[in-house]
């Protein structure tokens, strides 16, 4: 996908590219090694592709979210969405569950003139959890 998206940019003169990663890709998840290796692929293929087409004017930067609170994080056998909403605030150094919304303003963050200059970056948003 990245690949159309250059090409479309760099005829347009440039544009921002924001891929979503994955908290993951920082730690030891024993049970989502191969989802865990493919984001840290994604995180490789924006440090290059930055490089390579930041002279262009393609900036290009990823995210890796920690637990946000959407359909994704299934509950477990015999566990309410009550249940797993604990669970997951029980896991999070922080206290609690990121939020879609949160997920978002960063990304329009990211994808902004104010970040003009940040570009190759993986932006960990998880409330320290990969820490």
């Amino acid at each position: 996908l990245m690949k159309h998206e250059i090409i479309q940019m760099r005829r347009a003169g440039g544009g921002v590219i924001v891929n979503n990663a994955s908290n993951a890709a920082h730690m030891t998840v024993p049970p989502l090694a191969a989802y865990s290796a493919s984001k840290a692929a994604v995180l490789s293929l924006t440090r290059a592709a930055a490089r390579e087409f930041l002279p262009e004017g393609v900036r290009i930067n990823a995210i890796s979210p920690g637990p946000v609170d959407t359909p994704m994080w299934a509950t477990r056998p015999g566990e309410t969405l009550e249940d797993r909403h604990r669970r997951m605030t029980a896991e999070s150094p922080a206290g609690v569950v990121g939020s879609a919304e949160q997920i978002a303003r960063t990304v329009l963050w990211l994808a902004s003139p104010e970040a003009g200059y940040v570009a190759g970056h993986d932006l960990v948003v998880d409330g320290a959890m990969s820490s």
